[in-house]
């Protein structure tokens, strides 16, 4: 009688979302607290962008009105005001440029490595879960999230970045955190932090050493390809016999004089798409390798 109050009690209740079970199920759940930290964070650049385009820029517009020279800062009060504009902006792409430097620390420390220092993921395997089924799952949940945001936070920047140009002091593309901000890089860039996390996790099994290499290691593989960025695609040359005079939205890679007059050596603002994708398709590839190293490692360790 009981088994059928139950049956007609389950059939009355109205269909509701299909809940997430599984392995997938338990990552989100284990790391809710960070999945919501992270929407908080591309909230808050969000709302900072909208902030900075609609209340920053009407003060600019109201000191445009009425255009005077400030005393006391030595300087017209309009550069002054589009200059705060322009670094309230810069300040927005660098939040999204460095972010993965907290994936890191995330997929390192609090993802892969406490598990394993407490020894939790070995009873996982256990109870009837592959170690590989185990690390797809962790790095697929955050891998989604990662990439649904980041790709939000591109798309916010890029917008708030372009809403007035002609306030942007001397934030040019080639500024490097706006260089990865306004494309795919700062995507790729993250999901790599999530696989040399998450790699360094497994090799030294310990949360706050894998942590701080995680980090050192996205911080240095950024720092290589911000060295050698200049030179992941042709430069153009200009020679005249007088002084040459670049557009501002150029990258002037070398200058100078020589025996057939004055040269410049640079990439036209043309050439972000293809600089850009390069990096990217770069990052990408160590991100690639990291996780097949990580996958590779794990089998290893568990055989």
């Amino acid at each position: 009688m009981s088994a059928q109050v139950q049956a007609i009690s389950t059939a009355s209740r109205p269909p509701g979302p299909p809940a997430v079970g599984g392995l997938p199920g338990t990552v989100l759940r284990l790391h809710r607290a960070a999945l919501l930290v992270w929407a908080a964070f591309v909230a808050a650049v969000i709302v900072w962008l909208l902030f900075v385009t609609q209340v920053t820029a009407a003060s600019v517009r109201a000191v445009e009105e009425n255009d005077h020279c400030d005393p006391a800062r030595d300087m017209c009060s309009v550069p002054y005001a589009a200059y705060l504009y322009s670094r309230a902006i810069d300040h927005a792409g660098t939040l999204v440029c460095y972010s993965f430097l907290a994936v890191a620390a995330f997929a390192a420390g609090s993802l892969i490595g406490r598990e394993l220092e407490s020894g939790t993921a070995r009873l996982a395997w256990t109870q009837g879960v592959t170690p590989t089924r185990w690390l797809v799952a962790k790095l697929a949940v955050p891998a989604a999230a990662i990439t649904f945001g980041g790709t939000v936070l591109v798309l916010a920047f890029r917008w708030g970045w372009a809403a007035n140009p002609d306030w942007m002091w001397g934030d040019s593309w080639t500024f490097s955190d706006v260089f990865v901000a306004l494309g795919p890089a700062a995507v790729a860039y993250a999901l790599c932090a999530l696989a040399v996390g998450a790699l360094t996790a497994l090799v030294l099994r310990r949360t706050l050493p894998a942590l701080g290499v995680a980090c050192a290691a996205m911080w240095l593989l950024n720092l290589v390809l911000e060295h050698l960025r200049d030179a992941l695609w042709p430069t153009r040359t200009r020679t005249s016999a007088k002084p040459l005079v670049l557009p501002n939205d150029v990258w002037e890679v070398a200058s100078g004089r020589d025996a057939d007059g004055y040269y410049a050596t640079f990439h036209p603002a043309s050439h972000f798409w293809p600089l850009h994708l390069v990096e990217t398709g770069l990052v990408l590839a160590v991100a690639a390798a990291a996780t097949t190293a990580a996958f590779a490692l794990l089998r290893r360790g568990t055989a």
